[in-house]
């Protein structure tokens, strides 16, 4: 059967399955590659040295003048990354991001931040793939050692606490951690600064 570019991504859109053994998969295995070859370059620079911004807008075909990300940082699919304005991502982050990754104007991350878009099959593990986009609404902070699961959002303004592992949506104005995170109290919107 013949594959018209972009199927794969289709695929990843609609939550999956994908099957790395067909051809079309093919595709993913190209970018896969693009994308740790790029960190590699920004991760070997001094992090001092400038140059390593032009790796990461070559990851993210965009310019990155208003978004700031700290080296060591892993992203295996800078195609499905999407930024607003004013992100900081803290160095030592690992983007999953094959099912997609969105963060708003305003997100900050501490250091060690996770999230994975991509699940195994449980009965194919080795070969079938689903998906599930993650969403980081404006200005959600999330706290060291976050781990976000596939298909989450994050509310806006919401903060993750460190080391929360996040399995479900997580409300706008939330404080959430723990194993799995769940709401430890709501914040008063009306105490927020833009």
């Amino acid at each position: 059967m013949d594959y018209t570019k972009g199927y794969v991504y289709e695929l990843m859109d609609k939550g999956g399955p994908t099957d790395n053994r067909e051809p079309y998969f093919r595709e993913a295995v190209e970018e896969m590659m693009r994308a740790r070859v790029l960190c590699a370059k920004a991760n070997a620079c001094m992090p001092d040295d400038p140059a390593y911004v032009s790796y990461l807008e070559e990851l993210f075909g965009r310019k990155l003048d208003d978004v700031r990300i700290l080296t060591p940082f892993i992203c295996d699919f800078g195609n499905r990354v999407k930024f607003g304005k004013g992100v900081f991502i803290n160095h030592s982050a690992i983007l999953s991001a094959s099912g997609g990754i969105e963060f708003e104007d305003g997100v900050m991350s501490a250091p060690g931040l996770r999230i994975a878009s991509i699940n195994h099959d449980m009965n194919e593990r080795h070969t079938k793939y689903t998906y599930g986009k993650v969403t980081i609404k404006k200005n959600a902070w999330l706290g060291m050692n976050v781990t976000i699961c596939p298909g989450v959002t994050i509310g806006e303004y919401a903060v993750v606490a460190a080391g929360a592992v996040v399995t479900k949506d997580v409300p706008a104005y939330a404080v959430v951690g723990g194993v799995p995170a769940k709401v430890i109290k709501m914040q008063d919107p009306s105490q927020q600064k833009e």
